[in-house]
């Protein structure tokens, strides 16, 4: 749902890889940005009218993104399509990052974009390892790219679990990823432990 920039080139995009497309916008002059060689269904209308992603096809859909200018159009049309039609991939594209995160909270997927394009320009302004190469919408999980020993390479993943995590420290709950200190240091001195945002 949504036909702008990011609904057009997503729409290409998956019809460019063989996958079968509908797109519904409010507009019927936004369907000009799919330019004349796209071949899926055009739906002018609604996403959250339950007759509109009726029309577009959604109950023979493997997926629905919601990604039109409009949070609440976006969060109501991805809700729609999970509890009405039973689409298990849904994305919303939200631009207010406080909702994406409850959004997220309540198993919807979402983009947000404002914190999204400010996270990537952080990664491209600031030093190197400054920022983590992703962090989940509610700020809990960072994911850093680390250099890992060469003897790693090609290791089960269990194998060097087991060396980073083990022992246990009963000073650090279970499970949890946590800052490095000298403590959590591999034998060639590099840190091993993942970090907590």
């Amino acid at each position: 749902m949504g036909c702008g920039r990011v609904g057009s080139t997503l729409a290409r995009s998956l019809e460019e890889r063989n996958h079968t497309v509908s797109v519904i916008d409010s507009d019927p002059d936004a369907f000009r940005r799919l330019g004349p060689s796209f071949n899926g269904d055009k739906v002018t209308g609604y996403g959250f009218d339950r007759e509109v992603p009726e029309k577009a096809g959604i109950r023979r859909a493997d997926a629905f993104a919601a990604v039109s200018s409009g949070d609440n159009s976006n969060i109501i049309a991805a809700r729609v399509a999970r509890e009405t039609f039973g689409i298990q991939q849904v994305v919303a594209r939200i631009y207010d990052p406080g909702r994406a995160e409850v959004y997220q909270r309540l198993g919807i997927t979402t983009v947000a974009t404002v914190k999204w394009t400010a996270d990537r320009v952080l990664r491209r302004v600031l030093p190197a390892g400054a920022e983590p190469d992703f962090r989940d919408p509610s700020g809990t999980i960072r994911v850093d790219h680390i250099r890992v020993p060469e003897q790693w390479i090609g290791e089960r993943t269990i194998h060097f679990r087991r060396a980073v995590l083990q022992p246990h420290r009963p000073d650090r709950p279970a499970g949890r990823g946590h800052d490095p200190d000298p403590r959590d240091r591999d034998p060639g001195g590099r840190h091993a432990a993942p970090r907590h945002a």
